[in-house]
């Protein structure tokens, strides 16, 4: 309505401007009353200049309003009483832009303070810096953590641990790394994640740095205490027969009294029984020497030679290792690759001990099973990751047994060392990647490798 108002006004002054100058017009034609006709002209300059104003008025209130936008400056106000009823309405929705304006700014400022209050909460440290090196936030995590109380560049904090700021910088996007370094005579290690944004133009790194020194020190301490049983139980069985078998051949040599028999004094029984006694004490002490070296093939896995081939072949390769074996026992075994060509990154040495291990411990579980099969697939998971899946139709694996199928030296099997799933396990953290199992129990067991 106001602008209607404003356009019919200028189409007033403009038609009295026009009727204006074809009256003067027409007087100086008909050379009567110059001096009118003079007056008429004064009054179109007149009337031309006041359309003006009254046009540049209205531009002006309107860049006002535009520049106290671009400052954000909403202290401004427009009044609306005293310039017509135009102006009146033109200042009034300007002014009700400016509340609006107002408002807005209230409410990210609101949300801004909220999100401070959420970030200097968090218990895990926080650190936003630029490319290079200002720091732009950091909460009172990290000033607990590295015991500081400002921060304006990463480099800073290079009193801490030298590398530390470089190796803060070099850290990309979704980037994982784990740093030991010691504050205030207390052990840290930082596990430190990194996201990168960009704002206004501006490249930034988002760290996040979480002290796990204590977590860690307890799972070392725990897979200790697990190592250390499977290794007294294995010792302890190779030794109290050892013991109990010298113990047996010392009294085998003695006399009723207790004194060591001659030579002359051992009949034939008593030699053949201490051979076959020191036959089974060589054998057990070669079963405890095998596995010692077993445990220590276990601490020496050779460092990966990566290459990038077909996963197809590496079926391939695995299948014609136990081909045989699963065909003595009537198991069927399936393969699967979607895409056909799927490609991977890893030693294929290495994973195809893993594969073996696999497809063994698969081939064990399903011992008398009806209709036993293995499967076998490669493909993308919904992460976009490699994943390769060893699957059996099994009995599954019992709850109890299931925490423990990685300890090293632990089986469920009658024969076996118990290494390959720790092995394999090991292998896998080697490439970055991890090994998973799923079981149900009469349904079968799953082992996912991703990468």
């Amino acid at each position: 309505m106001a602008f209607k108002n404003f356009r019919l006004q200028i189409l007033i002054r403009v038609i009295l401007i026009s009727f204006s100058v074809i009256l003067m017009m027409w007087l100086l034609e008909t050379g009567r009353l110059q001096f009118t006709a003079s007056l008429i002209g004064l009054t179109v300059i007149v009337q031309i200049i006041a359309l003006i104003r009254f046009v540049e008025k209205t531009n002006n209130k309107v860049t006002h309003l535009l520049e106290s936008i671009r400052h954000s400056d909403f202290s401004t106000s427009f009044t609306t009483h005293g310039h017509g009823k135009n102006f009146d309405k033109l200042h009034t929705a300007f002014n009700e832009v400016i509340q609006e304006f107002n408002k807005t700014r209230a409410a990210e400022e609101e949300h801004f303070n909220y999100l401070q209050t959420v970030v200097q909460h968090v218990q895990i440290g926080i650190i936003s810096y630029r490319k290079d090196g200002k720091v732009d936030l950091f909460n009172n995590s990290v000033k607990k953590l590295f015991g500081i109380y400002n921060l304006r560049n990463i480099q800073e904090l290079a009193a801490i641990k030298e590398e530390l700021p470089e190796e803060l910088l070099k850290m990309k996007s979704g980037e994982k790394k784990l740093f030991k370094l010691v504050v205030s005579e207390e052990m840290m290690q930082l596990s430190v994640h990194a996201t990168e944004f960009r704002l206004k133009g501006e490249e930034y790194i988002l760290i996040s740095l979480q002290n796990i020194y204590s977590e860690l020190e307890e799972k070392e301490i725990e897979s200790w205490q697990k190592l250390i049983r499977v290794l007294t139980h294995e010792i302890m069985n190779s030794i109290t027969p050892i013991s109990s078998l010298a113990s047996t051949m010392q009294e085998m040599f003695q006399n009723d009294d207790g004194e060591l028999m001659q030579p002359s004094e051992v009949d034939e029984d008593t030699l053949e029984s201490v051979q076959t006694a020191l036959s089974t004490i060589k054998n057990r002490s070669q079963g405890l020497l095998n596995f010692v070296e077993i445990y220590r093939n276990l601490t020496r896995i050779p460092k990966p030679n990566f290459r990038h081939f077909e996963i197809r072949q590496l079926f391939d390769d695995v299948n014609q290792l136990l081909h045989m074996e699963m065909k003595e026992k009537n198991i069927r075994c399936e393969s699967d690759i979607r895409p056909e060509n799927l490609k991977i990154t890893v030693d294929p040495d290495l994973l195809e001990q893993v594969l073996i291990n696999l497809v063994r411990n698969a081939i064990d579980a399903l011992e008398g099973r009806e209709n036993p099969q293995i499967y076998v697939r490669g493909y993308l998971n919904s992460q976009s990751k490699v994943t390769i899946e060893v699957a059996d139709n099994g009995p599954g694996i019992k709850n109890d047994i299931l925490e423990k199928i990685f300890v090293p030296f632990f089986t469920s099997k009658k024969t076996g060392s118990g290494i390959g799933l720790s092995l394999s396990r090991q292998i896998m953290h080697l490439h970055k990647g991890r090994i998973t199992v799923k079981t149900e129990a009469g349904a079968g067991t799953s082992f996912l490798l991703t990468f």
